[in-house]
């Protein structure tokens, strides 16, 4: 990268590359890239001056050398910058916005002959959509809006005419460019995220970024995992759950020939694909349009708003009629016509949904709709997965207690080869302790053939290997303990978390995993209480022992232990079947149907795919502070939103009053109800006021 450096501060510098243009393209690329650098805490691409500021955490040597080694062609086979950019579309809607105002500025100095035929063309769109309401029989606002304008026009009141179509057009761009920019914040939540695939050459298997995968690849994909490409089957049978794509609750059986898309999720067995379609190029992106053409993320509130705006229509119509009657004045009759709710209320909510989001996601916080931040406001009951979420993200190996004479760095080798596969915290523990002690298990590498819900099944060669819970091992796959070590069995410390492996059906290993809850754990439950949470629950697969002391230790309100997936699901469907909202926060495989259950399913970021998949909303694993925020960003959303109702109502109201009173005339009627619906709207646009307190347990930025 050719730049030079215009401002630098400690940690902190500004480029200015030496290329007179900079694309759109090039700036998401550029921007891209340097958030997948660990050196880069935080990045921002200018494309109008072709600059860059960067904060690094790195020495300035090494950051200026990695600038330097940049160019377009490298970065562009290491990332892959989204098919729709938010970039690209604010950009064409400023523009857009600045081109109209323009206009009309020079519109002003036009000739009245002149200005009176543009005025005259500009009511065309506003008379055919008021004409095609008549046509179904519908008082909608669009009949309104040419009603107003054609009797101004009738009265040769060409500037409040003008004035109301110029108003109304900004408020349909706003309307529009909010619309297209939800759409697109929101399919990038949805986007895969999917950074690194199994790619077999030649019979083996390695783990590459998915920048190199291109088409006639074959790609392995487990259970649990996203399908990050679009390809067919030529190896293998899965389950597939495709509800991303197509709506289909039902996993569809995949078998060789058949074709799978990216974005769907392998929830059964494991398939080898061949890749039809590169990553960014598949059937993944006509998400968006989905999305577009899609109402089910609104919250209640913007349909409310929608529906309220366009069921005031008629009494906005009756009311300036009965003016006309009772005072045979065309000019109050004009200046109720000249109000309507519709405007405020269909563009104010969704901007404040939109500001909600954007706001969450600066907290690193992805929400998919703005009916899961309501759903976030109105919970009285959160409900945990314990691993991974309460207890620390990165638990670690305590111990390992070997059965049947088999050797302790043999079945953590051959553990972490199972594990691998699929990410969890007790997962990524195994194969940390595995790789600190210094054990290769390339050789290891098992056909696993299918993950239940709470175990892995697997096959080396030709053995029968089991891993996963108590319940899985003994009740579902009825392994034993060797004859004579039921004593050593029964002396395993009750205090760790512990995965079981067996062999041929018979016990080999107990991995002990230390699972330490989080340090902030205690003081995020008391805060989530003192914000309107009622009932916190702990769901694990734990035994009773060990719940029970994480349980005392953070404060959670009730736990249960010893639960299976299908048990966590069950819980939260009574707990709404009760009357209550529920959100639940997991991390794993077996934490998805909990997740899909609940009214606002949250995983973290660090686990796995499917649950991600699943989730509505997904933190960062750095914190559980980010739920607090969470809850504040959701109170203040709704709370503004209210608000926002009852000013748009009571102000419409009062300027329909003074119409009919005849304290105000069309044009002022017009204008401040127009300017009243820009004033709102950009006021939906501010931070919210979350009300933050620092109690000194929780880092500053929660």
């Amino acid at each position: 990268m050719k730049a030079k450096i215009v401002h630098e501060s400690r940690g902190r510098m500004r480029l200015r590359l030496s290329q007179k243009k900079m694309t759109v393209a090039q700036a998401d690329l550029l921007e891209l890239w340097l958030h997948s650098r660990p050196w880069v805490e935080e990045a921002a691409v200018h494309e109008r001056t072709c600059c860059a500021v960067v904060r690094y955490n790195c020495e300035r040597s090494e950051a200026i050398a990695a600038l330097a080694a940049f160019t377009w062609a490298e970065a562009g086979r290491t990332v892959t910058p989204a098919a729709h950019s938010t970039r690209a579309i604010n950009r064409t809607y400023q523009e857009k916005l600045v081109g109209k105002v323009l206009i009309k500025a020079a519109a002003l100095f036009l000739p009245t002959p002149l200005r009176v035929m543009r005025m005259l063309r500009h009511t065309l769109p506003f008379m055919r959509r008021g004409l095609r309401c008549l046509w179904r029989r519908q008082i909608r606002v669009e009949l309104l809006d040419a009603i107003s304008i054609g009797v101004s026009v009738l009265r040769r009141d060409f500037g409040t005419a003008g004035t109301v179509m110029f108003l109304l057009e900004l408020g349909e761009l706003l309307e529009d460019w909010t619309r297209k920019k939800s759409a697109a914040d929101l399919a990038d939540s949805l986007s895969l995220h999917v950074d690194r695939v199994w790619r077999r050459t030649g019979g083996l298997e390695e783990l590459v970024p998915i920048a190199e995968i291109k088409p006639g690849d074959c790609v392995v994909v487990r259970a649990g995992g996203v399908i990050p490409v679009d390809g067919v089957v030529t190896e293998g049978e899965a389950a597939v759950n495709q509800a991303s794509l197509t709506g289909e609750s039902i996993p569809v059986a995949k078998r060789p020939g058949g074709a799978v898309y990216a974005g769907t999720v392998v929830e059964e067995g494991q398939c080898a694909i061949e890749v039809r379609q590169a990553s960014g190029n598949s059937r993944y992106d006509q998400i968006v349009a989905m999305i577009e053409r899609s109402e089910q993320m609104k919250s209640a509130a913007e349909a409310k708003a929608s529906s309220l705006a366009d069921r005031l229509v008629p009494y906005t119509f009756a009311g300036s009629l009965l003016s006309l009657a009772l005072t045979r004045s065309v000019t109050r009759a004009l200046s109720i016509l000249m109000v309507d709710f519709s405007c405020a209320l269909k563009l104010a909510m969704p901007l404040a949904v939109l500001s909600a989001m954007s706001e969450a996601g600066r907290a690193h916080i992805t929400v998919k709709g703005g009916k899961f931040l309501e759903a976030a406001a109105k919970a009285d009951t959160i409900v945990f997965d314990k691993t991974g979420t309460l207890t620390h993200a990165c638990p670690r190996v305590a111990g390992i207690t070997v059965f049947g004479g088999h050797s302790e760095e043999d079945m953590l080798r051959l553990a972490a080869c199972l594990e691998e596969h699929f990410p969890h915290s007790m997962a990524n523990a195994v194969v940390a302790e595995a790789k600190r002690r210094g054990l290769t298990h390339d050789e290891y590498h098992s056909k696993v053939e299918y993950l239940v819900a709470h175990g892995i099944a697997s096959s080396v060669n030709s053995v029968r290997v089991r891993i996963g819970s108590a319940h899985f091992i003994f009740e579902d796959e009825g392994c034993s303990v060797p004859e004579g070590e039921q004593e050593l069995f029964d002396s395993l410390p009750p205090e760790y978390s512990k995965l079981y492996l067996a062999i041929d059906g018979t016990l080999a290993a107990v991995i002990c995993i230390s699972d330490p809850p989080r340090d902030e754990a205690a003081a995020v439950l008391s805060e989530l209480r003192a914000l309107g949470i009622e009932r916190t629950v702990m769901l694990t697969g734990d035994g009773q022992s060990t719940a029970a002391a994480i349980s005392d230790r953070l404060g959670v309100g009730e736990f249960r232990a010893g639960v299976l997936p299908a048990d966590k699901a069950e819980y939260i469907a009574g707990l709404r079947r009760l009357g209550h909202t529920v959100m639940m926060v997991g991390d794993g495989i077996n934490d998805s149907p909990a997740l899909s259950e609940a009214d606002a399913g949250i995983a973290v970021s660090s686990g796995a795919a499917i649950a991600r998949e699943i989730a509505d909303i997904t933190i960062s694993d750095d914190s559980l502070w980010e739920l607090v925020r969470l809850r504040r960003i959701a109170m203040a959303l709704m709370a503004r939103i209210h608000a926002n109702y009852r000013f748009v109502i009571g102000f419409n109201a009062a300027l329909i009053a003074l119409g009919a009173a005849g304290a105000l005339r069309p044009a002022a009627s017009a204008m401040l109800h127009n300017a009243s619906t820009l004033c709102v709207s950009l006021h939906s646009m501010r931070p919210l006021p979350l009300g933050e307190k620092n109690d000194g347990n929780a880092p500053e930025h929660y």
